[in-house]
């Protein structure tokens, strides 16, 4: 029997015919996230998927379901009750006044609900057991259990679908494949398996009726969101907005051809990095609703007992994780949206394994240079800054008046007083700036949701880890770095705000970007110091280079009035010459910024890169630089243009106080 291609609106409203679950057909094309057809070259599956790419459609999904109100009332019911019964439970606990945080039964109670739910909300208990801060310990060893503890479906129906999928049975396919799932999670269940040429496999089979309870549950909280958005006038975001993006993600997790690829993209942008490590994907065994990748030996994150049993530092594969997490969200944009402990494993090499590249998500360039301004002003407090950067990312319509929401973000951040903003956890902020959404015209942009999520699951399990853990704080190294390296024009007018405010040199925050990027492990002196002279020599950088001019004489000023202060001092007091008069040392604010130039030599001497031996090699290449020969230029001539001011200056006062002199009395 043939079958022709369906697009994916007519397939949703074909989701409950059994014919279109169970139809082994001929084969029709993929496309992939652009829309074009794909080119099955070696590298993509040998077998092609048996429909389309399937296609998040909030207007089918309504459609389909407007015309089921029976269909309907029944999943509403069939979420309310229980959940009401749980509720009722936990209430007449606390009346009978029941410790409901250290009840188990309660905490199995919660597991097994948000399993019966199905996968939409057994993804919120995910995400909530990441967060020790949030959930009492009880309830977290329960919810850990969502990860890939799950109820299995039957196997006869998993290689029903291997069959269906690839075209062959599972042992003309594979030479062992396990019994039993090893894992069981949301969207899925995991067996682990060999190939024929020996290669261990995991071997991921989608649930049946997985599309049916994913979207009725969409559907509900769709119009949940937009009766929310009608009606409740404190709620501004976009709630559609943010259930249409999870749902596009949801629905491209859905699709293993997908997942494949995600997987190929993550490992071409992030598997170079030190102790990462992205399994490969055999495509001939892969199609929409199977998935065979590389088998990993590890331990999850959050087993820090196992872990540590190995040899390997679990707080160090977090500081790994959350380097990746910030290339991926603030230099490439392609991120993991879901890192929960499942998808994180402890390699016995002490490599950090990526897994489930289902859901992921982008964030597109404009976002990502707001989002590095929006850390470099919270870290300064620039809250002027901060409010502005709100406006660019879209949390704040640009006609909004920021006058009192700059006050508003300083007394958020006021507890902070004596210590570094740093040190605050990204969840205690997003909390803090939560409150100022109801009281100011704040809307949540839908691409958020997913970076928020990832990000703060990642925090939860380095929690987990170590409370003291701080994601901010082992973050700023590297944005610090992209501020001193990254070309683009955006942080070359951030860099430029941050270093200077009223006309003056902030050699405080410059001695701190210094400070902070020599932590970061990809941090380059003798590019931090090309870069600057290409940019110092361009128009683009005439600002910059003006003021640091100004600034040079004020140094060098400094300097010359502190030598003349101590050479005063020494004929005065030491040889006892009177009649000079002692000079002034230069003032306290010149006396502090002599100290920061001091303190940023010491940095320098102390960064990686620098080599005292190798300096004069270094320096020689340098000066035959074009950029470095016209920077010398513009410098030299800028520099005689002040200092001719100065001595006019100097020739004027002179002969005004001569005349002065000789005014007759």
């Amino acid at each position: 029997m043939n079958v022709k291609p369906i697009s994916p609106t007519s397939q949703l409203i074909e989701l409950h015919s059994p014919e279109n679950e169970a139809t082994v057909a001929e084969l029709v094309p993929v496309k992939d996230a652009l829309g074009k057809k794909v080119e099955y070259s070696p590298s993509h599956p040998v077998n092609l998927p048996s429909s389309p790419q399937l296609r998040y459609d909030a207007d089918a999904i309504a459609s389909y379901y407007q015309e089921r109100p029976l269909e309907v009332l029944g999943r509403i019911l069939k979420v309310l009750f229980p959940t009401l019964s749980f509720a009722l439970g936990i209430w007449w606990d606390l009346k009978r006044g029941v410790v409901v945080k250290n009840d188990p039964r309660r905490a199995v109670q919660l597991r097994e609900l948000l399993t019966k739910l199905g996968p939409a909300y057994i993804k919120i208990g995910q995400a909530l057991s990441t967060r020790p801060d949030l959930v009492p310990p009880l309830y977290l060893e329960e919810l850990t259990q969502l990860q890939d503890k799950l109820p299995a479906f039957p196997n006869e129906i998993a290689y029903q679908f291997i069959e269906e999928e690839l075209g062959q049975k599972p042992d003309e396919i594979y030479a062992e494949l396990s019994p039993q799932p090893i894992a069981a999670a949301s969207l899925g269940q995991v067996y682990k398996a060999k190939l024929n040429n020996g290669d261990e496999v995991a071997v991921k089979i989608q649930r049946p009726d997985l599309r049916e309870s994913i979207t009725v549950d969409l559907y509900l909280l769709r119009k949940l969101a937009a009766w929310a958005k009608q009606n409740v006038k404190r709620v501004r975001s976009d709630l559609v907005g943010i259930l249409d993006e999870l749902g596009d993600r949801i629905f491209e997790e859905m699709d293993y051809i997908h997942e494949g690829e995600n997987a190929e993209r993550f490992f071409q942008l992030y598997g170079h990095m030190k102790d990462i490590y992205v399994p490969k994907i055999y495509w001939e065994y892969t199609n929409r609703r199977v998935l065979t990748m590389e088998w990993i030996n590890g331990t999850k994150l959050t087993q820090t007992d196992e872990i540590t049993a190995q040899g390997i530092d679990a707080r160090y594969l977090i500081e790994v994780g959350v380097q990746c997490s910030l290339r991926q969200l603030l230099e490439h944009g392609f991120f993991h949206a879901d890192p929960h402990p499942g998808n994180l494993l402890a390699t016995p090499d002490g490599k950090l394994a990526y897994l489930d590249f289902g859901m992921m998500s982008e964030v597109q360039p404009a976002q990502r240079y707001g989002l590095i301004e929006a850390i470099v002003h919270v870290v300064n407090r620039d809250f002027e800054g901060l409010a502005s950067d709100y406006v660019k990312l879209d949390f704040l319509s640009p006609e909004t008046d920021l006058t009192p929401i700059i006050p508003a973000f300083a007394n958020v951040f006021a507890k902070a007083e004596g210590a570094s903003v740093a040190d605050f956890n990204i969840k205690s902020i997003t909390d803090d700036l939560s409150a100022l959404m109801y009281e100011f015209p704040f809307r949540v942009p839908p691409y958020y949701a997913l970076i928020i999520r990832s990000l703060v699951t990642l925090e939860g399990i380095a929690i987990f880890i170590d409370p003291d853990f701080k994601v901010l704080s082992e973050a700023y190294p590297y944005v610090s770095k992209r501020l001193l390296t990254d070309p683009a024009p955006q942080l070359r007018i951030s860099l430029r705000d941050l270093l200077f405010k009223d006309g003056s040199f902030r050699w405080n925050r410059l001695e701190n970007l210094l400070k902070n990027a020599r932590n970061n492990q990809e941090y380059d002196l003798d590019l931090v110091v090309n870069q600057a002279v290409d940019f110092l020599s361009s128009d683009r950088g005439e600002f910059i280079r003006d003021k640091l001019i100004d600034e040079l004489f004020k140094t060098v000023d400094a300097m010359r009035k502190n030598a003349l202060h101590n050479f005063t001092s020494l004929l005065r007091e030491q040889v006892g010459i009177t009649a000079v008069k002692e000079i002034p040392s230069a003032n306290n604010e010149q006396q502090q910024t002599l100290e920061h130039i001091k303190n940023i030599i010491n940095i320098l001497q102390e960064t990686r890169g620098f080599d005292p031996s190798q300096l004069l090699s270094q320096i020689t290449p340098l000066l035959f630089n074009p950029g470095v020969q016209k920077l010398g230029q513009k410098i030299a001539t800028q520099a005689a243009q002040k200092a001719l001011v100065v001595l006019l200056r100097e020739l004027l006062i002179g002969v005004n106080s001569g005349n002065k002199t000789q005014l007759p009395t």
